[in-house]
């Protein structure tokens, strides 16, 4: 019972301490959403300030002078903004006889049939209708709600509520400024507070978070900024040869709209959209204005943003939406804007931090299956079309040795690994072997592509290929079963492709009387393939039976897709298999043909000095 309490609590704490962390976020929102903003406005800042400090500005000089540009910029754009908007409200009631007009050509002929329906039917139940109304059908009565004043309540209360509804977004914007100047100032010391919490052991793992978060919190303000002044200078470009007036605003006031994710771009379309109806006497102007919007927004989400922003911020598409939606029911609008920095952080948190790392696997945009976690996964699904699409692409340029030892081999790991501990049945496990078979004898003739600068390389000599030498074979054994009898597939046939005469044999197959028969050929090479991790026992037996018949031949075993422990010297390894020890173990087919091809090179010396 105990075991199982301490396997538990590793996988709920992190959940737990997620869940309080939310909390504090709901009930401390009055105070983190201007920190958080004014940390925002300091990761955008900040490197206009460090600039000034290069050019040996002091910082109190740097940070006043950057402040007050930016802040001033703010609230000039905001002020120039609101006063457009208050006069194009002003003159929108003067458009309304228009507006009707548009509206009334909207409706169908069938919106109005349907609409004389119901008044005909309306009219029919009144005829029928008794004439002199009973007790019992007395006319409603309307009923007055009812206002309750508070006596105690004076003239200075009601202004008091007034003011303040007024002066709390205020008091939200001076706090802001205030954080802002303070971690413009103070950044040093705010970093060495956040080390100090995480410890001296954790200074490393801490520097590098708060450098990479800062370093991609910056670059998506930046890119999100210049992405926005130009989106907002095409469309109100557009609008101006649409003929909207007021195209200058609506550019200016959908750039800045943009912040917002989702919201602020509907609603930049809406306000254009609007006065183009209440002015226009046709109906071309807003469908115009339409698929100006949807060009310009499905060419920056699908095209620009996901080229400039994923790379930079490490957060999938999905990710972002999703934790938009999160961030906007825990703090309202303020959590939208901010939704995208603060989402960089918690995957920055997960990609440092081992035991939050489900955040950058469920939110980061790197945390995909590797070729041949999703070579088997597809296998596994029965999906023989895609999986051979992943070793298509995998394979595209590069050698087929790496196709094998990258994909083909860790997947029949997996494969021998599941079968073994009876969490895969013999159908998929067949239709995997089957599949793997096919495969390798399709790429007997795959010839890798050449670069693209191979036609200037078309007139040089060719490298002189080896004939096949009678002398030097290599002999390759399988231990046991598919897994293994498959690997020895794909070692045969790199040795053939490599001009080494080869020998596919079974551990069953080979008999007393074919080992007599090799001792008397020396220069004869004896592969073992076995295929971990159920198969070190019967590689080690069948290796002390073959040292036992071919004492002065060249043994290898090929233990495939198991790497030796750090600490284990390869004597060490070739140790373990007792008095059948065999001249080399390999690990990969690529070491396995580097080493043949070593001692046929070293056999072909020896050759030519006779």
């Amino acid at each position: 019972m105990s075991r199982a309490r301490t396997t538990e609590i590793p996988r709920v704490e992190p959940l737990l301490v997620l869940a309080v962390i939310v909390l504090i976020l709901y009930f401390a929102r009055e105070l983190l959403i201007p920190l958080t903003f004014a940390l925002t406005l300091s990761f955008l800042l900040a490197p206009a300030v460090s600039r000034l400090e290069l050019r040996r500005v002091p910082r109190v000089l740097a940070v006043a002078i950057i402040g007050i540009l930016a802040f001033l910029s703010i609230f000039s754009v905001g002020y120039v903004v609101a006063r457009q908007l208050l006069n194009v409200a002003r003159t929108l009631p003067a458009y309304r006889l228009n507006i009707h007009q548009k509206m009334a050509t909207v409706h169908s002929p069938a919106e109005q049939s349907l609409e004389k329906a119901f008044t005909a039917v309306e009219d029919i139940s009144g005829d029928i209708a008794p004439s002199s109304p009973t007790p019992l059908s007395q006319p409603p009565v309307q009923v007055q709600p009812v206002r309750v004043i508070d006596p105690d309540r004076t003239q200075l209360q009601t202004t008091t509520e007034l003011l303040m509804r007024f002066l709390r977004p205020i008091g939200t914007v001076g706090v802001v400024i205030v954080f802002t100047i303070y971690l413009l100032m103070k950044r040093e010391d705010l970093r060495n507070r956040v080390l100090l919490l995480a410890g001296m052991g954790r200074i490393n793992l801490m520097t590098q978070a708060l450098q990479e978060a800062a370093t991609r919190i910056s670059q998506y303000l930046l890119f999100q900024l210049a992405v926005n002044a130009a989106y907002g200078f095409l469309f109100g470009s557009g609008l101006y040869l649409i003929g909207v007036p007021d195209a200058t605003l609506w550019g200016v006031l959908a750039g800045i709209l943009r912040i917002v994710p989702y919201v602020g771009t509907a609603t930049s379309l809406a306000l254009p959209l609007i006065v183009s109806v209440a002015i226009s006497t046709t109906w071309w102007p807003p469908l115009l204005i339409l698929c100006l919007f949807l060009a310009l927004e499905l060419t920056a989400t699908n095209f620009v943003e996901p080229w400039l922003y994923s790379t930079r911020t490490g957060i999938s598409s999905l990710a972002l939406l999703a934790m938009a939606i999160f961030w906007a029911l825990l703090w309202g609008w303020p959590g939208l804007i901010l939704s995208t920095p603060l989402t960089v952080c918690i995957v920055v948190l997960g990609r440092h931090v081992p035991q939050m790392s489900f955040l950058h696997t469920l939110l980061g945009t790197d945390a995909e299956l590797s070729s041949e976690a999703l070579f088997y996964e597809r296998l596994l699904a029965m999906d023989q079309r895609e999986a051979r699409a992943v070793a298509t692409r995998f394979l595209d340029g590069k050698p087929l040795v790496e196709l094998y030892d990258s994909v083909l081999i860790p997947a029949l790991a997996l494969v021998e690994q599941d079968r073994h501990q009876g969490n895969l049945d013999d159908k998929r496990s067949d239709f995997f072997f089957l599949t793997i078979g096919e495969i390798v004898a399709e790429l007997a003739d795959y010839h890798q592509k050449e670069p693209e600068n191979a036609a200037l390389d078309a007139v040089k000599p060719r490298p002189y290929r080896r004939p096949i030498d009678k002398e030097f074979a290599v002999i390759c054994i399988s231990v046991s079963d598919q897994a293994d009898e498959l690997t020895t597939l794909m070692l045969g046939q790199l040795m053939e492709r490599a001009n080494h005469q080869t020998l596919l044999l079974s551990a069953s197959t080979v008999s007393s009387e074919i080992l007599d028969s090799l001792a008397t050929e020396s220069n004869t090479v004896v592969f073992i393939s076995a295929l971990p991790p159920f198969a070190f026992s019967q590689a080690r037996a069948i290796c002390q039976r073959v040292r036992s018949h071919l004492p002065n031949n060249r043994i290898v075993v090929g233990l495939w897709n198991s790497a030796n422990d750090l600490d284990q010297t390869a004597e060490q390894s070739i140790e373990r298999f007792g008095n059948g020890r065999p001249n080399v173990v390999v690990n990969s087919l690529a070491q396995a043909l580097h080493q043949v091809t070593r001692w046929h090179h070293q056999h072909d010396t020896q050759y030519m000095r006779f």
